[in-house]
Order: structure tokens, then C-alpha cells, then sequence
């Protein structure tokens, strides 16, 4: 899995699916002007999802949709796939590239944008923002008050708690969506602490956006399934870097550990056990549950949400612009505005990156000092001769004072661990602008690049002061965290993760502000560029193996019961569990599908209720004997009691899996639960 860098959080199943979600604007009077946001339940956008997304658009859709128009965003949840993005550092985790995972999610987002360009139709937005409270922590505050105490001042809290959102209507006023941006990570969901109150989560899961989502799609149309709506409801990441939905924080939930004396001033080498840290945040629901905590911040959000939609708004009104380049920020070189010249760095990472924050401490399952891992990652052990060379007297100057750990920026074997080029995207719609960003801004940072743009677009003249400017992250390739030079003298876990060195954010702003006249109503021609990164997926090594093949235990059958259901009547809230003899879900990812149903018995016919999108049911895979290929399957629902309610009456649970022989072809079962009811 793609999040908390930690080697066993590996799914065994679902919670809910994680869903690519587009939207497509475009000028009525000229509609080659338009620009496609997508908002994928991923960690991150990646340049090669991106590249593998353009490549097959071209091919659906030949002459439209380019660099430029297209920006690729990531919800920033941590609880889904890994293995898709193509530098070698974020692979340590999920044994490498897993090209399984890079097309499934190609693959959805192209679908997404394909049934959007589809579906166009002539239409009104309007703009608005509400204040979300309860939603969301500042994870590091020690950074954040190392900005000036003047600039603290001008804000109420220590992270963003806007909701701004565009709202899309048909010409006669019907709510066909919405595009909104919130600052808060998608850590909900735990997978590191087995210990009090910790939910061991190995379940795919959209996070607390992804649950945001679902909320506003099934209110909107609350007889559809998930992913079958006609309303769409995108929850983009903003200046999330500092932001945590973990808004409780309990010391009892700390492992503690006992730092021997020996180890004297250098007592960070273990800091991937916690010490860095003197608490560990849970969310709102911890007491009951983790996805308890998920569903109550995703509710926030749809809360949020649906107060503007059903508020006073602005209307949107304008042309369509986009503009993108490529920008090595390995060694970008400007004048601040002091004058004085300075340059980005080679990417590095600092020790407390691998330290954590109160959402997950740790990384990539070495101990820091040593660059010894553990023996339990054969992909480590592989790339471990390949150590990233030590930092020159010049790299250590130049990201001063960040105390150097991976020199990521000089190690290119056996192909490079971090990007150096990265995507640089500006989005805009009438005089709302979005700055489509290459990784995890602060809440300070985003603030002031955010305050730089929209002055910046109005003394350019290219809007008027009712410019409307947001920020979008982390989007099209990912470039780790931006913190403030302030926020980065700390080195805390944000600022010992930002790549390019301490003046990375002025870089951004300075590359930024240079973009405006290519969004103007006038604009023509293309900014300079850098070669774009190389392709990285070709080359890339994978270490997951293949299904080998599925079997039945002796006497039984693919899709047999195992455990079923019980006789005597359920009613809300109850847990519905049965088990069947199962498969590898990785002989079929079933995109678009499900892998269960929960159906009703209505007028002698089945019909379908719930699938595995719904959060009131689990899927959950388990091997039970790898030499015999036996594995067992077990689906769960908590009846749950939405708006529309569970009537009583008879249901059933189905199971759809697909089996791969040793020798032959892969091929599809059923498996079927008993019939229980619900009084």
C-alpha cells in the first residue's frame, strides 16, 4: 500500500474502492479552450500516471487533451495501492513497481475523463467558501510558530479551515456537481499500531475525501450505486502539508521507549520508533473505531460542502486558460526580493523525515544512522549497495540547515530515487485560478503563494479583484513537502522533507508568478521549458510476484460457503459475516465491479443494494495456504441505517471471484450466502 511507507501495510481487501472522479470546463463560444481536473483517491499525482493518462487520451480522444489542459491531482489518502509512481524512493515500500497498480489506475482515470468529455453540456458555475471546523489539526505547531509573529496574526488558526468550492448547474439551475478544495490529509485510516485503540487497517480505502464523496454522490442520487451517479463530487487537497484529521491527541497511545544513555547526544538514530514525537493523534471516532474517525471527517467536509451549494455564490463568468512547463529544481537559480540571488538544491531528505509525525512515525523500515534495513525487505536489501552518495560540501551548504539523510537528489541507481524535473500548471476558469502544485505546501506556505498569485494576476492586469485563487496538491508529480524557510530552520518532519533546500517555496513563487501573461484572455505561445522527466516505468524493477494459482481445499468448491450466515433475524447496526472459499482478487481487479453484492429480495427478484463502494461493507482476503493455493474470502456488512433506511425483509450476500489453474485460463465463480432477514 501507498502511504504511511511502512512495509506490512499490505491490502488483504477493501473498504471502499478508490474512485478517479473528472471534470472537464470548457468556453462555450470556443471549446478547444478547456481544461480537464482530475481528482484521483490516490497518495499523489505521479509523472508516469500522468504520461500513461495523456498517452491513452490521445489515442480515445486524438487532438484535445495535452499537457498543458490536463492536470492529474491526488487526494492525498493513505490508505490505497502502491507501486505506481515511478522513482525508486516511494517503491522501497511495495517492493518496486507494480504495473498491475499503474494501469488499473490509468486505466480508471481515462475512463473518467472519457464518460466527462462525453457528458458535456452547456452549463453556469458559480463560486463560494465556508468555514469547516473540527476537520482538521496543524500537525507540527513548533514549525508553524517559527513564522513571524506578525504574519501569524493576520489568521485566526494555525491551518486553513476554508472550503472553497466550484458549483456546476445545468442551464436550468440543476446541481450536476462540484469541485472543492480543503486542507487536511488523508491519514483517517491507520495501518502501523497494533496497540491500544490501533485498528491494524490493511483495507483500500478513499480516506476521508474518498468518504466525502461518497456522502455528497449518494445524497444527490440516493438510488444509485457508487460510481453510477450522474453527480460527481470532487474533493481536491489544498496547502495540506501541516494539516492532520487526527484531531485528538492522547499520550497514552505512545509506544514508549527507552533511549539508552549510550547512545548520548545522538539519540535520533531510533527515532523511526517515535521519539521524535511525544504524542500520536487519533481522529474524532478513535474510541469507536478508525473509520469511525473517517466517516467524521469526510461528513465535515460533505457538511461543508453542501453549505455553499445551498448558499450565497458567485457567479464564474470568463475564459478558459492553461499553461504548463517543465522546471528542474535541482538547481533553479532567482533573485528574491531582497535582490539577493539564491538556488535550489539537489533533492535531499533530512532525518526527521525519517522520524514521522504524530499521523505515522517512521519510514521506510531502516534505522536511521546505520542504512541498515530490515530483513523482511528484499527490495531494500537489493538497492541498499546503491545508498545514496554522501552529500558534497556544496549539498551540504546549499540545504543548510537540514541535516542530510537520503542524498536522493545524486542517486540515479538503478534509476533515480526523486525528481528533479517536476510539472509546473496553472488552471484557469473565469477569475477563479487554480495552481495545480508538485507536492505537500504548508498551511503557511500555501498561504503565501496563494496571496502572491492573486496580487500578482491583478497588478498584471490580467484579472480584477475578484480573482478567486486556490491551490491544488500534490498534483502531476511528486515533489514531497514545501515548507516555509522559517518552517524549515525547525526541521521538523515537513521541513526535513523538503526536497530542493530552504528556498524551495520562493522558487515556486517566483516560477509561478512568471506564468500569469500565459492565462491572460489574450495569451498566446508557451513558456520555456525543461526537458520533460524521462520515462522511469520501463526500466523499473518489481519484486511482487505473480499469482502462481488458485485451488479449492479438498471436497470443496471455488465460492462455497464456508462459515454462513445466522438463521435468527439481524437488525440495524448488527455485523452480517460470511465466508467462502475464495481466490486471488489480483486475477481480476474488477474495475468498474465489484468483488460482492448485498441483494434484496423484492417482488421474487434480487436486487442490488449494496457492492463493495459502500462503507457499510468489507471485503477481506486471506491465504490460507500458499503452497496448496488455498485462500478464503470473507464479506461483511453492517446494516446500516441511511437516510433511506434498511427495510426489513430477505437478503442475501454474493461473492464474485476469478481463479487462475496452474495450468489454463483464468475463469469467473459465484459464490452465495444463505438467506437471513432483517426484522
Amino acid at each position: 500500500m501507498m502511504g504511511y511507507a511502512y512495509l506490512p501495510q499490505t491490502d488483504t481487501g477493501l473498504h471502499m474502492r478508490q474512485r478517479a472522479r473528472a471534470a472537464i470546463i470548457a468556453e462555450s463560444a470556443n471549446s478547444s479552450n478547456r481544461i480537464v481536473f482530475l481528482n484521483i483517491d490516490t497518495a499523489m499525482g505521479d509523472s508516469g500516471i500522468r504520461r500513461g493518462i495523456l498517452a491513452a487520451l490521445e489515442q480515445e480522444i486524438p487532438g484535445v487533451y495535452n499537457e498543458n489542459n490536463v492536470a492529474v491531482v491526488g487526494t492525498h489518502q493513505h490508505s490505497g495501492v502502491g507501486g505506481y509512481l515511478e522513482n525508486l524512493l516511494p517503491q522501497l515500500t511495495s517492493l518496486g513497481f507494480v504495473n498491475q497498480t499503474y494501469q488499473a489506475i490509468v486505466t480508471g482515470s481515462v475512463n473518467a475523463i472519457v464518460k466527462a468529455h462525453n457528458n458535456l453540456a452547456p452549463g453556469n458555475i458559480s463560486v463560494g467558501n465556508t468555514t469547516v471546523l473540527n476537520a482538521n489539526i496543524n500537525r507540527s505547531p513548533s514549525a508553524y510558530l517559527n513564522n513571524p509573529a506578525e504574519e501569524r496574526a493576520r489568521y485566526e488558526f494555525d491551518q486553513d479551515k476554508t472550503l472553497s468550492l466550484l458549483r456546476f448547474d445545468d442551464t436550468s439551475g440543476n446541481a450536476k456537481g462540484f469541485l472543492g478544495f480543503f486542507a487536511v490529509h488523508g491519514t483517517s485510516l491507520y495501518e502501523q499500531f497494533t496497540y491500544v485503540y490501533a485498528q491494524n487497517n490493511t483495507l483500500v480505502s478513499g480516506d476521508n475525501k474518498g468518504m466525502a464523496a461518497y456522502l455528497a454522490e449518494s445524497a444527490a442520487e440516493p438510488n444509485s450505486l457508487p460510481g453510477q451517479t450522474e453527480f460527481v463530487a470532487l474533493f481536491s487537497q489544498a496547502n495540506v502539508g501541516d494539516t492532520s484529521p487526527n484531531t485528538v491527541i492522547h499520550k497514552d497511545l505512545v509506544l514508549s521507549v527507552k533511549v539508552p544513555d549510550s547512545l548520548g547526544t545522538d539519540n535520533h538514530v531510533h527515532s523511526t520508533l517515535q521519539l521524535a514525537e511525544d504524542c500520536h493523534g487519533r481522529g474524532p471516532g478513535f474510541r469507536v473505531s478508525d473509520f469511525y474517525s473517517n466517516y467524521l471527517i469526510g461528513l465535515a467536509q460533505y457538511e461543508g460542502a453542501q453549505t455553499v451549494m445551498n448558499g450565497q455564490r458567485t457567479p464564474v463568468s470568463g475564459s478558459v486558460r492553461s499553461v504548463h512547463q517543465f522546471v528542474n529544481m535541482a538547481n533553479y537559480t532567482f533573485a528574491l526580493s531582497n535582490g539577493t540571488e539564491v538556488t535550489t538544491c539537489p533533492a535531499a531528505l533530512g532525518f526527521s523525515f525519517a522520524g514521522g509525525t504524530t499521523d505515522g512515525p517512521g519510514a521506510f523500515d531502516f534505522t536511521q544512522g546505520t542504512n541498515s534495513s530490515d530483513p523482511q525487505n528484499p527490495f531494500w536489501n537489493l538497492v541498499k549497495g546503491a545508498v545514496t552518495p554522501l552529500p558534497s560540501a556544496a549539498q551540504v551548504a546549499c540545504q543548510f540547515p537540514k541535516p542530510i539523510l537520503l542524498n536522493t537528489g545524486f542517486a540515479d541507481t538503478p534509476y533515480p530515487w526523486s525528481p528533479s524535473v517536476v510539472h509546473i500548471q496553472i488552471l484557469r476558469v473565469g477569475q477563479f485560478v487554480i495552481l495545480v502544485l508538485p507536492g505537500e505546501f504548508t498551511t503557511m506556505s500555501g498561504r503565501r503563494i496563494r496571496e502572491a498569485m492573486r496580487a500578482k494576476l491583478i497588478a498584471d492586469g490580467i484579472l480584477d479583484n475578484s480573482a478567486y485563487v486556490v491551490i491544488a496538491g500534490p498534483a502531476n508529480t511528486y515533489g514531497h513537502y514545501i515548507a516555509t524557510i522559517e518552517e524549515y530552520a525547525v526541521q521538523r518532519y515537513e521541513g526535513a522533507s523538503t526536497l530542493f533546500g530552504p528556498h524551495t517555496l520562493e522558487a515556486y513563487m517566483d516560477i509561478y508568478s512568471k506564468l500569469t501573461g500565459f492565462i491572460a484572455d489574450d495569451a498566446s505561445g508557451s513558456p520555456p521549458s525543461a526537458p520533460a522527466p524521462p520515462d522511469l516505468t520501463k526500466d523499473a524493477i518489481s519484486l511482487q510476484l505473480p499469482v502462481v494459482f488458485d485451488a479449492a481445499p479438498f471436497g470443496k468448491s471455488f465460492g462455497q460457503v464456508l462459515s454462513d450466515v445466522q438463521s435468527t433475524p439481524y437488525s440495524v447496526n448488527q455485523t452480517v459475516s460470511v465466508q467462502f472459499v475464495g481466490a486471488n482478487p489480483r486475477n481480476n481487479l474488477r474495475l468498474e465491479g465489484t468483488f460482492l453484492t448485498v441483494e434484496q429480495s423484492v417482488n421474487n427478484d434480487w436486487v442490488v443494494v449494496r457492492t463493495d463502494s459502500h462503507p457499510s461493507t468489507t471485503y477481506q482476503w486471506v491465504q490460507t495456504s500458499t503452497i496448496l493455493g488455498n485462500s478464503a474470502v470473507t464479506v461483511n456488512w453492517t446494516i446500516d441505517d441511511s437516510e433511506t433506511g434498511t427495510p426489513s425483509g430477505s437478503y442475501r450476500i454474493q461473492y464474485f471471484g476469478d481463479s487462475k489453474p496452474l495450468i489454463g485460463s483464468i475463469s469467473s465463480f459465484t459464490g452465495t450466502s444463505g438467506v437471513f432477514t432483517i426484522a
